[in-house]
């Protein structure tokens, strides 16, 4: 241990060995705050405009970029902040900046902010204060350097510069490291750092160069608000110098970001934590080398002139709080009982680290959530707020990207990127409400932030949030359940029970690890690079079962809406890009564009007739629709639609009925002849073909053949004759029994999500947000077939432009003769030259090989069509090695999509 004295640690007066060995002793529940001599100048009045196009509340990087990006647009913005620009958070970043990270939307964001940051002192002449001096990745097991080997291909793919490097090589970059300390290096020459008031100088000093104002000793104390038929809207700001109207406010104040909004029913799923750094003496030779990030060892160099600032991310951060709303430029006191495992680390890492001193410490809140990704996008309640916060220690790396969105989203309606994972309506309104939920969430987050990303992992906090009327049936069966939005949903079905057990906080704050261990041991089993899943084999049973038996899917949270009213045909007109002016025995599956033809959300749509009442079969007065969509972005759906209702002024309503009824799929070749058992209505071809739907009854031999009414859809999410059942909660589990009875003798079993996935992939389908994303089109997903040449619907221009002009993407399916398993992002190759990298991955059971889904472009940027596709050879890079692929237009699979309808 090391000998710090709490005067150092305070003031930073005096320098102390890291290496003596005295116990240090800390309490965390009373940390000492620390007030920087730099008070808000309130003598002042600002003057204030009585209108603005734009009010952004908060002076930190966020409202910074915010704000530049908006006026660079010729947006009329102005920023307003309590106290002074950086007050909150901003000030006491790190500032480090890194492009690599294992998702491409991520990528994107970092590479623009980085781009920024080179261009912005020719912009606005004022030095940000960024210095490029690369950025390395530390590796101690080959299974890390494989998780960097996947960022290298991606980055590869996307353009970004770097380097697998050996330990010797990588100790010539950083020469205080000991080689023999890890095996290995993702080296990134053009990452860097940036000052926080430097870089947030240049951006107010550019906006207000294009017409932007920045109003800082300015406290908004009210969000103006009136209830309007189209919900809350926002009319203006009351500040303590007077109002400001305006329809649009972005909402940049960070670990303040959920006090702002909560009294008007909007709830951030925000939390604030204590997060740290520690800032050593002079280091001789430091200057200029590049930052590390040891994610092994949960700790970062950031190179600071000719000292090193040492951080991480700890197993027990101190969760906080509400931050007192007047904490300007504040610091906590470090605890050092928290911080030592960062210590620790970095003596592991670089011995000679310990022979220097500890200049300063710093320790301030910062915002955190349950994911560890910002939350940005329309409020869901008051139409006209926007957030841009939630940045989890990482804003000055968004920053620039994530501005720029907001700016292009207030703009023009949308984001160019696609971000759903950055939206806040990636969680619903009964998550963000449960402190108890966001608490458990962002401290795995949190710990787990240098953990390895894996595909398949899920999360042990915030489990069992909501529980499907099957959920029961499902842990009898011995499901080993997934999470996706709150629901628990079944993954694949094992031989032995492995169930989630409450959260034992890994350990932390006087928690002990549970004994059992079951459910973690099977999740270890999926947390592979270069190799199958330990279930690889158990799952590609279910997929082999239903292409040739029978099997049972529980799809219960997948959302499910009525949309109902004088206007609903015309709302359904404008939605959907397909014809769903059918006839009421037809189900239609359709999309859901923005205005540039971007999917939004694939659906399933069945006019309806008004019925009984019951939840499956709704009594109404005019028109009616039955909309289902997947369950991962069942709430974006929603909002979605609703806002595009509202501003449309539709007068119709949208109810969501995704807890009141379960969905029960079978599917395969034995489908028909099991639910024909015990349905009372005639599944043939010519009463019930393909995309039919009816209302109609089961008799349940296992619940004393009680009848049960429900809703029954001929439609398939892996090609194959199949049924869906739309059954009221309380009499799902009667039917799934009752299904599994009859279906015994024809060899019917359970099969999970992981089957479904790569059924789905392997016939070709879709999975909005991986190969079906609000950037792309139909015309390039090959979904043209959605999309009606008669009437106008949202998005129609843009498809009929390019259905004119031609495309510049499309989307392909490519195979491996190899057995070789592959994730997704791993780069596409035509001709030796990258041209996409796999939206989506899977492994085909049917055809035996490994299948991926990816967009191929031309690297000249020009259109594409089927000549160039065919005509290429192609590879896809695999942990750095390419391996040979077969392209195909269409998957290989059932090409004529004869076995959907019943021809096997």
């Amino acid at each position: 241990m090391w000998k710090i004295s709490r005067k150092t640690l305070l003031q930073g007066q005096t320098s102390t060995s890291l290496s003596s060995n005295t116990k240090r002793k800390a309490k965390i529940a009373k940390a000492t705050v620390r007030w920087s001599s730099a008070k808000a100048d309130t003598t002042a009045v600002p003057q204030i405009p009585s209108n603005a196009d734009v009010v952004i509340i908060g002076g930190g990087s966020a409202g910074c970029h915010t704000l530049y990006h908006l006026a660079k647009r010729g947006v009329k913005a102005v920023l307003l902040e309590r106290a002074k620009l950086t007050a909150g958070t901003t000030w006491h970043t790190a500032g480090l900046i890194w492009r690599l990270r294992p998702n491409d939307v991520d990528i994107e964001l970092l590479n623009n902010s980085r781009n920024m940051l080179m261009e912005l002192e020719a912009d606005t002449g004022y030095d940000p204060g960024w210095i490029q001096n690369g950025g390395i990745f530390i590796a101690h097991t080959e299974k890390r350097l494989d998780e960097y080997r996947r960022l290298a291909t991606v980055g590869n793919a996307l353009g970004i510069e770097n380097h697998i490097l050996g330990p010797e090589e990588t100790q010539k970059l950083f020469p205080l490291l000991d080689p023999k300390s890890f095996i290995g290096a993702l080296y990134s020459p053009g990452d860097g750092v940036i000052d926080p008031a430097m870089l947030c100088t240049a951006l107010t000093r550019g906006a207000v160069k294009n017409g932007g104002k920045v109003i800082e000793n300015c406290n908004v104390t009210e969000l103006l608000v009136e209830d309007t038929g189209k919900g809350k809207q926002l009319i203006g700001v009351a500040t303590s110098y007077g109002n400001i109207k305006t329809k649009t406010v972005v909402n940049t104040t960070g670990v303040w970001g959920r006090d702002l909004v909560h009294k008007y029913g909007s709830h951030l799923p925000l939390i604030p934590m204590k997060h740290s750094y520690i800032v050593s003496e002079t280091i001789p030779g430091v200057r200029g080398i590049p930052n590390i990030r040891d994610h092994d060892y949960s700790t970062y160099f950031r190179i600071q002139g000719d000292a090193i600032c040492m951080g991480g991310y700890e197993p027990n951060p101190i969760l906080l709080e509400p931050v007192p709303d007047d904490f300007h430029f504040g610091l906590y006191d470090l605890d050092w009982t928290v911080f030592d495992v960062h210590l620790n680390g970095a003596m592991k890492l670089c011995p000679s680290y310990g022979d220097y001193g500890v200049k300063s410490t710093i320790c301030g809140p910062e915002s955190f959530t349950p994911d560890h990704k910002p939350l940005m996008g329309p409020d869901t309640q008051v139409n006209g707020v926007f957030h841009n916060c939630g940045f989890n220690s990482a804003g000055m790396m968004f920053g620039g990207g994530c501005g720029e969105q907001t700016a292009l989203w207030l703009i023009n309606g949308k984001p160019d990127l696609p971000m759903f994972s950055f939206d806040l309506r990636r969680f619903t309104k009964a998550q963000n409400r449960n402190t108890q939920w966001i608490r458990e969430r962002s401290h795995e987050s949190y710990a787990k932030n240098y953990s390895m990303v894996f595909k398949y992992d899920q999360p042990l906090a915030g489990r069992n949030f909501q529980k499907d009327p099957l959920h029961e049936d499902m842990l009898a069966q011995y499901a080993f359940m997934e999470e996706k939005q709150g629901w628990e949903r079944p993954g694949f079905f094992m031989k032995h029970k492995a169930e989630v057990l409450p959260y034992d906080w890994y350990g932390s704050y006087g928690h002990k690890r549970h004994n059992d261990r079951a459910y973690e041991d099977a999740l270890e089993g999926d947390l592979k690079y270069a190799e199958f899943s330990e279930h690889h084999k158990l799952i590609g049973e279910e997929a082999l079962a239903c292409r040739n038996a029978a099997v049972i899917f529980n799809m219960s949270y997948f959302c499910k809406l009525i949309m109902e009213g004088p206007d609903a045909q015309k709302a359904a007109d404008w939605l959907f890009s397909a014809n769903t002016n059918r006839d009421t025995s037809k189900t239609v599956y359709t999309c859901v564009l923005n205005n540039t033809g971007g999917v939004e959300a694939d659906v399933t749509v069945s006019r309806l007739d008004s019925g009984t009442g019951a939840v499956h079969d709704p009594k109404f007065t005019g028109q009616g629709y039955y909309i289902v969509a997947g369950g991962a972005s069942a709430y974006y759906t929603y909002a979605t639609l609703l806002a595009e209702i509202r501003e449309k002024g539709f007068n119709v309503s949208l109810r969501d009925v995704t807890a009141d009824l379960g969905v029960i799929s079978i599917q395969g070749p034995h489908s028909r002849d099991i639910l024909q058992r015990i349905i009372d209505c005639d599944l043939s071809n010519e009463n019930l073909p393909p995309n039919g739907t009816q209302v109609t009854s089961i008799k349940c031999p296992t619940a004393n053949g009680k009848q049960v009414g429900l809703r029954l859809l001929r439609v398939s999410f892996v090609g194959e004759l199949g049924y869906e059942l739309h059954v009221p909660k309380e009499h799902c589990s009667a039917v799934y029994q009752s299904l599994l009875a009859v279906g015994k003798p024809l060899g019917v079993r359970n099969a999970g999500y992981r089957a479904l996935y790569s059924l789905s992939s392997e016939k070709g389908y879709h999975l909005w947000s991986f190969d079906l994303r609000p950037d792309d089109t139909p015309i390039e997903a090959g979904l043209g077939f959605t999309c009606r040449k008669n009437g106008d619907y949202k998005g129609k221009s843009a498809i009929e432009r390019q259905r004119k002009e031609g495309i510049k993407k499309r989307l392909v399916y490519l195979t491996l003769n190899e057995q070789v398993p592959i994730w997704g992002l791993e780069g596409v190759y035509r001709n030796g030259e990258a041209v996409g990298f796999l939206r989506r991955a899977e492994y085909g059971y049917a055809l035996d090989k490994s299948i991926g889904q990816a967009y191929v472009s031309r690297t000249d940027g020009g259109f594409i069509n089927e000549k160039y596709i065919t005509e290429g050879t192609y590879e896809v890079d695999i942990l750095g090695k390419r391996y040979k692929a077969e392209c195909h237009l269409r998957s290989p699979f059932d090409p004529e999509s004869k076995r959907v309808m019943g021809i096997y």
